[in-house]
């Protein structure tokens, strides 16, 4: 194909993937990876820079509106993200010493465990939850709008929530993902946020997490503007649909197109990566 017909295929590749990544908290990584290494042949070193690019460009797309309309929490959001931005540094070196086909086969593992975790979670109760003296010293507890009016929430372990963003954050920095799916895991498991103010709140912090690894891609020359841009553009229009969905989406069904779609991309990822194909 010419250069003309894998630009507009990129984008649209990329606008699907943004539009994903906005309804689960994903960004539009954990599919662009993928899509770019298996699909388009592109090494998965420049397919992480771009993946990036667009996470940043997922997280302000969608952040913005999710703060509007009081989804996201941005005291819990600003807070996690020491943890997270410290581990994409950390992760963003280790990755330009890891061999491809390793690389491939983590990311795999990591979509299988996120799949697995996010399918067999049950609604958990917020009215009856008992404050936590971290959450409430730095002010976290908050509410979000329902179709019956705004409901309060506490959160809870905050400790545990840190140290599984630092893990989100490395894992950021290693495969390009921007890490939503940990993150999301974090806050609506350990924490006991709501599932869509954990989705939104990731979007909200995305960004800033991939920005923090992206630097390092840039300086190695692993971020190239013909991929980058239709990546980016793809996923931001992608990252703007999917903010206007989520609303009256149903989390049940979000939880399973999460799970089904990153299952079947973490078997071809671990697939290629054990043939070396990657």
């Amino acid at each position: 194909m010419n250069t003309l017909e894998f630009t507009a295929l990129v984008a649209m590749g990329s606008l699907l993937a943004g539009f994903l990544g906005s309804l689960t908290g994903l960004g539009g990584g954990v599919v662009l990876v993928p899509l770019l290494t298996l699909i388009f042949g592109v090494e998965i070193r420049y397919a992480i820079g771009a993946a990036l690019v667009s996470v940043i460009a997922t997280s302000s797309g969608a952040a913005a509106a999710y703060v509007r309309e009081g989804y996201s929490n941005i005291r819990v959001g600003m807070f996690l993200e020491i943890a997270t931005t410290v581990g994409a540094l950390v992760g963003a070196g280790v990755a330009l010493y890891l061999h491809t086909s390793w690389i491939a086969i983590i990311f795999g593992w990591v979509l299988l465990y996120s799949a697995y975790s996010s399918f067999r979670q049950s609604p958990h109760p917020t009215e009856a939850q008992e404050p936590d003296r971290i959450a409430s010293r730095l002010r976290m507890d908050s509410s979000y709008p329902t179709p019956a009016g705004f409901e309060s929430y506490h959160v809870r372990g905050v400790p545990v929530g840190f140290a599984l963003m630092f893990v989100a954050g490395v894992l950021s920095g290693l495969l390009g993902i921007g890490s939503g799916a940990v993150k999301v895991l974090a806050m609506d498991k350990a924490m006991k946020l709501p599932f869509k103010v954990s989705t939104t709140t990731s979007n909200f912090m995305i960004g800033v997490t991939a920005a923090a690894s992206a630097g390092i891609y840039l300086s190695r020359g692993y971020i190239d503007p013909g991929i980058a841009m239709p990546v980016m553009l793809g996923v931001l229009l992608g990252s703007l649909l999917g903010a206007r969905v989520l609303a009256g989406a149903q989390v049940r069904v979000l939880r399973i197109v999460f799970s089904l779609v990153i299952t079947f991309l973490a078997i071809e990822m671990i697939y290629n990566g054990f043939a070396g194909k990657l």
